[in-house]
């Protein structure tokens, strides 16, 4: 390994340079006018693993933006592992808000400042690096399969069907994903479990037009007024989800569950420091680190109706609109829970409105086995490169994809990400540390070498 650390060394100025190249391409799966820009990413991409030493890559359509596939195989005997990234990135609004550019990477305070520069473009970039610090020193002891997909941010819809079709190509012991976080780069993590999704849309529909609040206000129902009550009614003043049957199959975790997942460093003053906020919320009785890892929730993402813009428009808006999601934990159906909260939506909502509900897309929790030889090895590498064994973590976070993945392919998944709260991910001023790639570039190629030895 001393020969890849030089390498890293040598070519961490060239890696940054390379990275910016990926991070200035706007590649924004939710919004339709970017889809040249997600074809522009993919081929970059593939361009970037022959490079580092695939023998093969190649940009495959699917029903949506294509997957990057190549790989590398040193011996049909040796094990395989299959990394799995994603390069779509989300929508920078509100624009206003960012500090920087978002598709022109900055590096300030030692951190770099971009839209994807952390999720998801930033960490899997690492493994193409690690990838070719391997190739490039000859110490490649697996065979390694990259699928890199753009529509992990719009829930992955066709990467179903991609796994589906080519199960024979995907073959693997072990899928390597670094799309999660650390609890921080004192105490290292590697993320054992993640949430489960279920995202809807709401719409409730009032008169046939926009209406003049003053000669119909008090009269005809405002379709804004009535969205907003029924959306704060779905979470009692005790934070939890009043949908009925919304916690029918959720586990309840045993005292000494409890007291062992309240062992993870966490300082509440801080927590709400770096958020700027004089206090949390959330599920009476649970602490915050249980309402983020092991209890579901329910939030709106967006809300929208009537007149937003400069100004005053005095109106009753005809329609108005929410975007929902609920993250859900282990037992806990994702369908399931869309058509209970369908089903409730519809039960609450008064005569004088209609409303119309979308379920936009979901996924299972996961839970990745903390016995198995792929987590021994991640946890041995990262005690080599951090000095110290890591923490076993739940993520509040879903990818919905990493279920799907066990369920088609029947190959779990080892989730060993770099990120750090602080990222901002999804939010405006998302940036990455350089610290924090710089230790997954190094760390990677040790966990190949421990999962290449371990039984």
């Amino acid at each position: 390994m001393e020969k890849v650390q030089k390498y890293i060394d040598e070519n961490t100025p060239r890696f940054l340079d390379e990275l910016f190249e990926l991070l200035r391409i706007p590649s924004i799966s939710a919004q339709s006018e970017h889809k040249g820009d997600m074809v522009k990413c993919a081929e970059w991409l593939a361009a970037s693993l022959v490079k580092a030493g695939a023998d093969r890559a190649e940009v495959m359509p699917t029903d949506g933006n294509p997957v990057v596939y190549a790989e590398k195989i040193i011996d049909p005997a040796a094990k395989t592992v299959l990394v799995y990234g994603h390069y779509d990135v989300m929508p920078v609004d509100p624009r206003a808000e960012w500090r920087t550019e978002p598709f022109e990477p900055v590096v300030k305070d030692g951190r770099i400042w971009a839209r994807g520069a952390d999720d998801d473009k930033g960490q899997l970039f690492m493994h193409a690096k690690a990838f070719e610090a391997m190739c490039a020193t000859d110490s490649l002891p697996c065979n390694v399969k990259f699928m890199l997909e753009g529509e992990e941010e719009i829930g992955s819809p066709s990467l179903y069907k991609f796994c589906e079709d080519y199960k024979e190509m995907l073959k693997a012991d072990i899928i390597l994903v670094s799309d999660t976080s650390m609890i921080s780069m004192d105490t290292p993590s590697i993320t054992c479990g993640l949430r489960g999704l279920t995202y809807m849309e709401v719409e409730v529909v009032g008169p046939n037009k926009d209406l003049h609040s003053g000669l119909f206000g008090g009269a005809v129902a405002n379709p804004a007024n009535v969205l907003t009550r029924l959306v704060a009614s779905l979470v009692d003043e005790n934070g939890r989800v009043t949908i009925p049957g919304f916690y029918d199959d959720v586990r309840e975790l045993t005292p000494a569950e409890r007291e062992a997942f309240n062992e993870a460093p966490f300082c509440l003053d801080e927590y709400k420091k770096a958020l700027d906020i004089d206090d949390v919320e959330g599920e009476a009785g649970y602490t915050t680190i249980e309402r983020t890892g092991v209890r579901p929730s329910l939030d709106v993402n967006g809300i929208w109706g009537g007149y937003i813009e400069e100004g005053t428009k005095t109106v009753i808006p005809s329609k108005a609109s929410a975007k929902i999601s609920m993250r859900l934990v282990p037992n806990q159906d994702f369908v399931k829970i869309g058509e209970l909260f369908e089903k409730h939506f519809r039960a609450i909502a008064p005569k004088s409105v209609k409303v119309n509900v979308k379920f936009l897309h979901g996924g299972a929790p996961y839970v990745s086995p903390t016995d198995m030889a792929a987590y021994k090895a991640a946890e041995q590498a990262i005690v080599d490169t951090f000095g110290k064994k890591p923490l076993p973590f739940y993520s509040g976070g879903s990818i919905p994809i990493i279920s799907g993945f066990e369920r088609i392919l029947g190959i779990k998944s080892l989730l060993i990400g770099f990120g750090l709260s602080e990222d901002a991910i999804h939010s405006p001023n998302e940036s990455y540390g350089l610290e924090q790639f710089d230790k997954g570039v190094r760390t990677i190629p040790l966990f190949y070498k421990h999962f290449a030895e371990v039984e």
